[in-house]
């Protein structure tokens, strides 16, 4: 009988950061188990989270420039550290900003890395904010985007097709609104972008799939949630092999040259996809829930990638949950604390008040933050 798959967590173990938004200073030393911040709105709760998220290769859960990232009244740079448990031992993993600079810096064991290369191997983060409480109901765009950061942190060569993509794309955009394009290479150029088209269709079906046959059997207190991908070019895919559906997204571009010269873009693509969330139990899509049904399915939607990262045997990232428990009812904050504590990989939860983590008083450590300082651990 094959065993099943061991857990690959990731977890912080030291965090030093200097300068970073509107923290001077700041070092944990991190136990096992969930990590609690808590303090009042503005001390840095957010900052500290989005810190522990540039550890990964993005541009993190704000997704801003790294000179954005720099403290006010600071020298104009900024510096993370931290000593990481990855699923081959204990690395060293520094990042930031130098002064003068406007790209970030990663340094993997003293070395210098490129960090999509080496990095998502080591570390992987992903996370729920406030922003994403409407995730359903803001533009497909949105939705894409946390499709894809699910995807990205155990697929390293995930975000270098999406980038050669969105290239690609800007490049016919460019060729077209350019004049008289040579058509050989304006050919050329679609049929890469075809390909390329086709590729991210097929993992993110994929994803979804295997996800949705999570998500579909989780039980307790979280709502069971149905996923599935729409769009012109899924639709294509459902039922012909990729080579042809290939030919046909070509075809299709080279018909729409003319129209996508005026509105820019391309008229079928995966930037044109949509993910689709259904409440299974009512059977009503996820916009049209009331705000706390909201929440909880996104929960579930990420509480399910974490178990089948684990079930696959795919590194387990660091959970960073801000502001996570607003809106959820006891039973849910109290079935959300067992499933972090039972679950391999390190959770980071963060409120304004150490009240609603009291269920895990004795199985995390908390961290009290004011006015952009660290207290010590309680």
């Amino acid at each position: 009988m094959d065993r099943p798959p061991q857990p690959l967590p990731c977890a912080v173990r030291r965090l030093h950061l200097t300068d970073f938004r509107n923290l001077a200073e700041a070092r944990l030393t991190l136990p096992d188990g969930p990590i609690v911040l808590f303090g009042d709105n503005g001390v840095g709760k957010t900052n500290l989270m989005e810190a522990v998220s540039m550890l990964a290769p993005g541009r993190g859960l704000r997704r801003a420039r790294a000179v954005e990232q720099a403290r006010h009244g600071g020298a104009g740079g900024w510096a993370i550290q931290a000593e990481l448990d990855g699923p081959d031992g204990i690395h060293r993993i520094a990042t930031g900003l130098e002064v003068g600079h406007e790209r970030r810096r990663f340094r993997l064991d003293s070395q210098d890395v490129a960090a999509r290369d080496e990095l998502p191997a080591i570390v992987g983060v992903i996370w729920l904010t406030p922003a994403e409480d409407r995730l359903f109901v803001e533009s497909p765009s949105e939705r894409r985007r946390f499709l894809d950061r699910l995807i990205g942190a155990d697929d390293p060569a995930y975000a270098g097709l999406t980038n050669r993509y969105e290239r690609r794309l800007r490049e016919r955009s460019m060729v077209l609104r350019g004049g008289r394009p040579d058509p050989v290479w304006l050919a050329t150029l679609e049929a890469g972008l075809a390909a390329d088209a086709v590729a991210i269709a097929a993992v993110r079906a994929e994803r979804v799939r295997s996800l949705d046959e999570v998500v579909a059997q989780s039980q307790g207190a979280f709502p069971t949630v149905r996923l599935q991908l729409a769009g012109d070019l899924e639709t294509l895919l459902e039922d012909r092999p990729a080579l042809d559906v290939e030919e046909e997204v070509a075809a299709r571009l080279a018909r729409s040259r003319d129209a996508d010269r005026e509105a820019g873009g391309a008229s079928i693509g995966p930037h044109r996809s949509d993910l689709v969330a259904i409440d299974a139990e009512t059977t009503t899509p996820a916009a049209r829930c009331s705000t706390g049904r909201q929440k909880a399915l996104l929960v579930s939607i990420v509480l399910g990638e974490i178990a089948r990262k684990r079930r696959v045997g795919t590194l387990i990232p660091i959970l960073l949950l801000d502001e996570a428990t607003a809106h959820l009812d006891s039973v849910r904050r109290a079935a959300l604390f067992e499933r972090i504590t039972e679950a391999p990989g390190q959770t980071w939860l963060s409120g304004t008040d150490h009240a609603p983590f009291a269920p895990l008083r004795d199985k995390a450590a908390f961290f009290h933050l004011q006015q952009g300082d660290l207290a010590d651990h309680v």
